[in-house]
């Protein structure tokens, strides 16, 4: 968040129209939606639904790294495409880096995968992650359409992370008991029927609905989610919105523009992921209203890259105290890989 104040305060500088403008550069409408399923994410997490799930999986592995790293991946994935990508690795990176520790798995190989797993899974649905949801809102796209249209570039992804863990050297493991996890049937109840809701009321144009009842619904049947939910991350995108929707006015000011479609827009939209971050890159290219296909697969498949690509990925880091160096060792190669097929299959 500091460097996205001392960017503003930059800005501000620059332009002294700035501050006065900030309200309208802003999208309120899908700020709201970003803080609803947040809210919604949040309250799944605190069910204990993904935690009691997990035990079950690490089981079905049979003591096989190679069946638990695909088991942690198609979860972490699964789980993505529902919840953000950000509150998937929340809840299963100390758990995947727990297992790893106990059972002798590469600890940063375990913990790269599930964040790209997260990155890739959440790049399937409008409410994966929070570009996703900011393109979904902003170009009106059906939730299905959407859907549609990322499937078979999200499959490709999967493929190629599926021949990654596939080499992984196939050891036996001895993986002691999880403890059993209390399951809170309310809240779960309450969180998946305000994802519905929300998911709902987005789609026919009433997001600040969608919430003011997800907040309802939690401060009546939920208050620890609102008691634990990280308010300041909710600062962080009214900024981002703010400077770069700034910087996109800068820029074409000065008669500096972007593709619009295509190869071009799909390379850029994933370079400047490596950069700024695909959030900030998606409300920074999205202002000039390009093709957003080619935008949400380059924003997407950026977060999968340098570590920086994405939020998701530097929340990993912090959990698993895994290194840059270590971290980049797995995700680069995947990147490089994925990043050409898809230049294949998009313009070839």
């Amino acid at each position: 968040m500091t460097v996205l104040v001392l960017f503003y305060l930059t800005l501000s500088v620059v332009d002294s129209s700035f501050p006065r403008r900030t309200p309208e550069l802003i999208d309120w409408e899908s700020l709201s939606v970003i803080t609803a399923f947040i809210m919604a994410s949040k309250g799944l997490e605190l069910s204990g639904v993904f935690s009691k799930l997990a035990p079950r999986l690490i089981k079905s592995a049979n003591h096989s790294e190679r069946r638990l790293m695909l088991l942690f991946i198609l979860t972490i994935s699964l789980s993505s495409t529902v919840i953000m990508n950000d509150t998937t690795i929340l809840i299963f990176v100390p758990l995947v880096v727990a297992t790893s520790e106990m059972a002798g798995v590469n600890v940063a190989r375990a913990v790269t995968l599930s964040a790209i797993a997260a990155n890739v899974g959440s790049a399937l649905t409008p409410i994966g992650n929070p570009q996703n949801i900011i393109i979904w809102h902003g170009y009106g796209i059906g939730f299905l359409e959407f859907i549609r249209s990322m499937f078979p570039f999200v499959i490709l992804w999967l493929l190629v992370l599926f021949v990654f863990v596939l080499s992984v050297r196939n050891r036996e493991l001895s993986i002691e008991r999880v403890p059993p996890v209390a399951l809170r049937k309310t809240l779960l109840v309450v969180s998946l029927v305000s994802l519905v809701v929300d998911v709902a009321l987005a789609e026919t144009g009433k997001p600040f609905l969608a919430l003011l009842l997800t907040g309802l619904a939690f401060l009546v049947l939920g208050r620890e989610v609102l008691l634990s939910f990280d308010w300041a991350l909710v600062l962080v995108f009214a900024l981002i919105f703010a400077d770069f929707n700034e910087l996109a006015f800068l820029l074409k000011g000065v008669g500096l523009t972007f593709p619009t479609g295509g190869a071009g827009l799909f390379l850029v939209s994933v370079g400047l992921s490596q950069f700024l971050s695909n959030v900030p890159a998606t409300v920074l290219l999205s202002a000039g209203r390009p093709d957003w296909l080619p935008l949400a697969l380059g924003v997407n498949l950026g977060g999968s890259g340098i570590v920086v690509g994405s939020l998701a990925n530097l929340i990993a880091l912090r959990i698993a105290r895994v290194g840059i160096r270590d971290f980049h060792r797995h995700s680069v190669p995947y990147f490089l890989t994925a990043l050409l097929l898809s230049l294949l299959v998009l313009f070839v």
